[in-house]
């Protein structure tokens, strides 16, 4: 055999080579995703019999120890009975979790290693990211900014701005939150906007999707970027949550922290503590969330941060609850879609 037919015949063996290893690799993807599709489906047909179970806060679609797509059960304690090791063929993984709680009581001071306060008063316009909040609660987070088009408004949590459905439209939205001095400075004028629309918490065990709040504003008031020590300004155009996507968020308690999403699609029941007034603890059911590790990601006083990806800042989700262990958050495009609004960030 000649030196160029044995070249042509190398190039094709190549070509083939090629092809088969990159059928290979769609044909993997395409099985991945449609395991995923099948843990999902499970996950959602037998998620009320799992919840019903004392002790399950939750489930979600997530992998098992063995690295393969399971049904995720979330624990309030160590040895709850009664867990299946799988359901229709679909592995059970269950985990302790804890109980899930919104996130509006400040814990500890922020973090970073910087003079930049998150708890305290900005000069206006204010960055996102800061202490906010209603009058009548403690502290909670910025989200970002928002725009239908004509106004801007602040995106934060129904709990941080609408105090768990019990304010009235029109109400002042302070930067910081009370629990930061807000509104008790004499001769300072801590309002930054009025609550001008929130989504209702249902507390009677249908399903809740977001806990939002918007707060009408201006552009001399709210700014569309963290502090200096956080990762800018986020994107106007959002993605979907995906499994071990890597995120980050800036928040009032613990300032800029990283992350992974370790689970999606999770139906978690989420406790606000008293809002009814009756002396009984009230919890809300809510569905098709994201979950995010580590435990260090959030804690009190972070509820309302926009949680965006760590290449691209692209917004993923809505900060709102969590546990010792996880954060729960709503998803972006559920937030933005309920109030008719887009990021007001970067293009």
């Amino acid at each position: 055999m000649n030196r160029c037919l044995f070249s042509k015949v190398l190039l094709i063996v190549v070509a083939i080579f090629g092809l088969l290893v990159l059928a290979g690799i769609l044909s993997a993807q395409g099985r991945s995703e449609n395991a995923f599709e099948r843990v999902k489906e499970v996950q959602e047909r037998h998620t009320d019999r799992l919840m019903a179970i004392e002790g399950v806060e939750g489930t979600a679609v997530g992998v098992d120890d063995m690295d393969q797509p399971a049904v995720k059960v979330f624990l309030e304690n160590p040895g709850v009975r009664g867990i299946p090791r799988d359901i229709d063929g679909v592995p059970i993984h269950p985990v302790v979790t804890g109980k899930f709680y919104a996130l509006p009581k400040p814990e500890g001071k922020p973090g970073g290693g910087t003079k930049i306060n998150p708890t305290g008063w900005f000069p206006r316009p204010v960055p996102i990211g800061v202490s906010t909040g209603h009058p009548a609660i403690t502290a909670g987070t910025i989200g970002c900014r928002v725009t239908d088009g004509t106004n801007v408004y602040a995106l934060s949590n129904n709990h941080v701005y609408a105090n768990s459905n019990n304010a009235k439209i029109g109400d002042p939205v302070l930067q910081p939150g009370p629990y930061d001095g807000g509104g008790k400075v004499v001769g300072r004028d801590d309002v930054i906007g009025e609550l001008a629309e929130f989504e209702l918490i249902k507390f009677d065990g249908s399903a809740n999707y977001i806990d939002a709040a918007i707060a009408g504003t201006t552009t001399s008031l709210l700014g569309k970027g963290t502090p200096s020590n956080g990762y800018g300004t986020p994107k106007s155009g959002t993605v979907a949550a995906k499994f071990r996507q890597a995120v980050q968020k800036y928040g009032r308690t613990t300032g800029l922290t990283k992350g992974s999403v370790y689970a999606v699609n999770a139906t978690v029941n989420v406790n606000y503590g008293d809002v009814s007034g009756d002396g009984k603890d009230d919890v809300a059911r809510f569905v098709n969330q994201i979950i995010i590790t580590p435990g260090s990601f959030s804690a009190g006083g972070d509820s309302g941060s926009l949680i965006v990806t760590q290449t691209g800042k692209n917004p993923v989700g809505l900060l709102f609850a969590g546990s010792s262990t996880f954060t729960v958050a709503n998803p972006i495009g559920a937030v933005l879609d309920a109030f008719g609004v887009t990021i007001d960030g970067e293009q």
